[in-house]
């Protein structure tokens, strides 16, 4: 029987040689992951249930990343419990402060994730990891702290949606702007527990960074997961990091899709989201006039080292704007490092930004630029919902890191042409 790309992996994962939408099956997990918001709570229903073993200490990571590093108190009797739980059962993959990253751009950098993967995390931009060719999706904590002892979780296979994109890519838009695009379109629950596949010609010439970036918001979409084939693109990034086997996967030619969405994108310039909601996208020359007080270039979206080359392509001999403040935020540690090797540290210190390390911090209104009343951001984090990064009465404006940049510059949202 046919089946599309998230129908093989859940089929094969549940030992069943096909699989329809809507079944409910009991799936074998390659991969668990959890941070210093989620995994306290797993951890907490790992003790209450008495359980004396974790699957495999080589297959959970334990990720300190949204609080990290530790803004008070709370934050660090958070980040030690995710410690002293990985010391306790030998955990491979617990990453510390100075050896972090945002989690979803870590690990698939490390190798970790991989295609043909099932993938659960605790947090819901888990769906990045389809940008590889996985299903991957999130999950509460409770379902986090049986799949660490199990090694295994149920699933309702979703219904698929097929996205495509034909055409050509303009100056300054990328995969964000295909998803915000997208969203704007079908709404946030457009997809609701549904499996997000783009393809077409222009996902066949989108780097892992532009992918990623696409499958880490199919979730403000409302979907179950974001899904890309994997192809050449794919191994070029995998091989090299993999720490274990891997498969490819594909749709069958005539495998049902629920519906399918084709746009020709030549004419597409780069896509903003007004407060306060991922779906309410206009293309940039379309906003009004906007000042800003904050950008912010980072996160598990946009915090990859494509994604600050752009920003510096902008910023380099230009200064942000007077009155505005600008927090570039590397996602790991191997970034930070590429930038510095490369001299994009310096043109965001030349150009009076701020460097961070990797953190989430912002994006979540957790640290690192939080908003007062009244103020206005460009983020190229994922989510602008209302107080998401400070106060109920601060603004968010989402976009791709060369908008984000430009609007720095200009002291309000600006197309990167502008300048």
């Amino acid at each position: 029987m046919p089946m599309t790309i998230s129908e093989k992996i859940l089929a094969r994962h549940s030992g069943k040689s096909t699989v329809l939408p809507d079944d409910l099956i009991e799936a074998g997990i390659d991969f668990a992951l959890g941070n210093d918001i989620t995994a306290p709570l797993a951890i907490e229903a790992f003790r209450k249930v008495g359980a004396s073993r974790v699957f495999d200490p080589e297959r959970i990571a334990l990720v300190p990343d949204h609080f990290a590093p530790n803004k008070d108190i709370a934050s660090a009797m958070q980040c030690k419990i995710l410690r002293d739980f990985a010391r306790e059962w030998n955990l491979t993959h617990y990453f510390e402060v100075g050896r972090m990253g945002v989690e979803h751009a870590l690990l698939p950098e490390q190798g970790l994730v991989l295609p043909g993967d099932v993938v659960i995390g605790a947090d819901s931009h888990t769906c990045t990891y389809g940008a590889l060719g996985a299903f991957a999706t999130g999950v509460g904590s409770t379902d986090l702290a049986a799949a660490m002892i199990t090694g295994r979780v149920w699933f309702k296979v979703p219904f698929s949606m097929k996205f495509v994109y034909r055409g050509k890519l303009g100056p300054w838009v990328g995969g964000k702007d295909l998803i915000l695009y997208t969203i704007g379109q079908i709404g946030v629950d457009g997809a609701r527990y549904r499996a997000m596949e783009f393809t077409g010609e222009v996902i066949d010439r989108l780097p892992m960074s532009d992918r990623f970036s696409m499958c880490n918001m199919a979730i403000e979409a409302g979907a179950k997961a974001g899904i890309i084939a994997p192809d050449p693109v794919t191994e070029e990034y995998v091989k090299g990091r993999a720490k274990r086997s891997y498969e490819f996967y594909r749709s069958d030619p005539d495998a049902a899709f629920e519906s399918v969405h084709e746009w020709d994108v030549s004419a597409f310039e780069p896509m903003v989201a007004l407060p306060h909601s991922p779906a309410n996208v206009r293309p940039v020359s379309r906003i009004p006039r906007t000042v800003i007080d904050q950008v912010v270039i980072g996160s598990c979206t946009n915090g990859r080292y494509e994604d600050l080359e752009t920003a510096a392509a902008i910023l380099k001999g230009r200064k942000v704007a007077p009155g505005v403040r600008c927090m570039i935020i590397p996602a790991t540690r191997e970034i930070y490092r590429q930038a510095l090797r490369n001299g994009l540290l310096e043109t965001f210190v030349d150009a009076e930004a701020a460097v961070s390390t990797p953190t989430c911090g912002p994006c979540l209104g957790g640290h690192m630029g939080i908003l007062a009343a009244g103020e206005k951001a460009v983020a190229t984090t994922n989510r602008n919902f209302l107080g998401r990064m400070g106060h109920a009465e601060s603004e968010i404006y989402l976009s791709n890191p060369a908008v984000a940049a430009a609007s720095a510059v200009a002291g309000r949202i600006v197309h990167p042409d502008e300048l």
